[in-house]
């Protein structure tokens, strides 16, 4: 007898659970609207303001702002040479973006198998993939799970590469006990609206140098240098990179609850192990991310779903997800296998970790707000999807 027959009403449905979802407190959109009134708002002082509080943040490095997490690589390639002719080693498991800004100075992308269990960039293949041409190496902090930085900058000091760590994933994450961004070479962070901070859209890198620094506002506002109140000169090909104050004063409410943010996440990642941890979770066969609850910030919590016969296919398994009321997500499709790489060379089986990976990974909701109870959701509802399909 169904619930309208018998009088008893319907039990509502549990409300929609998105993959991600940005933490904005009200304090930050009162600071918007004073930004709004203020009548000053593209870049300014709160720009500035953002750039310190980075700046920081990073050691006292400098640091500058920019309206995305891509342009910054970009621009830290064109700062360190890297130009037509040259290499640039990076992985095949990222945003495609990290590809695309070496294609975007003329340089060709060299892809490295990664490690299976870290899903970062495999550093005992570095080596083989460099060339007389190589001239940077581009690794991804994949989930926000730090590349070993002892190991990545003993290679490129050997031969002699610039380093363009792609940590997007990363702001809030360590190694060693000191954070991403304090040491290294060029480091890139991204802004965007599902990253551990927001600036809704935007980016920071994170240079060496005072020259390096000015030669990035160039980079980020069409070439210009400006001299006195009339004076202008272009030296270089620059871009229309800059970070608005709008999105500069939602960053500067963001940053001061980074450990807040990472704490909340790295809860939520202790919960989701005790939840796969269960008999019947456990027997799905799911390849679980590297428990790691010291240096990783816990940008996403990503499983890669069981092989064999009888497994249902991962598109499948997400629309059963959103059927459900749960979003879900892929990060991400190998990049080696898209149409604009197959036509400059590669192909299916050229690094078969990466493309075993890239098949099945699948990212679960992940986000500060989220409850445990909304956690024990997405295990069931993942448990009851696959259960059926086991291999016997």
């Amino acid at each position: 007898m169904s619930a309208l027959a018998s009088g008893s009403p319907a039990k509502p449905a549990p409300p929609y659970l998105p993959l991600t979802r940005p933490t904005i407190d009200e304090a930050t959109i009162a600071g918007v609207a004073e930004v709004l009134r203020s009548g000053w708002i593209t870049s300014g002082p709160n720009v500035k303001a953002l750039e310190a509080k980075l700046s920081e943040y990073c050691g006292g490095r400098p640091v500058r702002v920019f309206n995305s997490g891509t342009c910054t690589m970009e621009i830290a390639l064109r700062i360190a040479g890297v130009g037509p002719g040259h290499e640039v080693i990076t992985t095949p498991l990222s945003w495609v973006a990290t590809s695309h800004v070496i294609l975007e100075v003329g340089a060709r992308p060299v892809f490295v198998d990664i490690d299976p269990v870290t899903r970062n960039i495999d550093l005992d293949r570095v080596e083989a993939a460099i060339t007389p041409a190589t001239r940077a190496i581009i690794p991804v902090d994949l989930a926000g799970l730090p590349v070993d930085r002892d190991r990545l900058y003993a290679i490129a000091k050997k031969h002699g590469l610039r380093v363009v760590e792609d940590a997007a994933q990363s702001y809030g994450a360590t190694w060693n006990g000191k954070r991403i961004g304090a040491l290294g070479d060029f480091v890139s962070f991204s802004f965007h609206p599902n990253k551990n901070v927001t600036t809704i859209e935007g980016g920071a890198l994170v240079m060496n140098t005072e020259a390096e620094a000015k030669l990035a506002e160039q980079y980020r506002l069409q070439g210009v240098v400006r001299t006195g109140f009339d004076g202008m000169e272009v030296e270089l090909v620059g871009g229309k990179f800059n970070l608005t104050d709008v999105a500069a004063r939602v960053g500067l409410g963001q940053l001061p609850r980074i450990d807040e943010f990472n704490g909340q996440r790295r809860e939520l990642a202790r919960v989701y192990f005790e939840l796969f941890g269960r008999p019947a979770a456990r027997a799905l066969g799911l390849q679980l991310p590297v428990a790691d609850f010291t240096q990783t910030n816990w940008h996403m919590f990503q499983v890669v779903l069981p092989a064999g016969p009888r497994a249902l296919k991962r598109a499948e398994v997400m629309a059963q997800m959103q059927a459900a009321g749960i979003g879900t997500g892929v990060h991400y499709p190998a990049i080696h296998l898209f149409a604009v790489y197959r036509r400059l060379g590669w192909n299916d089986g050229d690094f078969p970790l990466a493309e075993a990976t890239c098949r099945s990974i699948l990212t679960l909701p992940l986000f500060p707000t989220m409850t445990r109870a909304e956690a024990e959701r997405v295990v069931d509802t993942l448990t009851a999807i696959l259960t059926p399909h086991l291999t016997p």
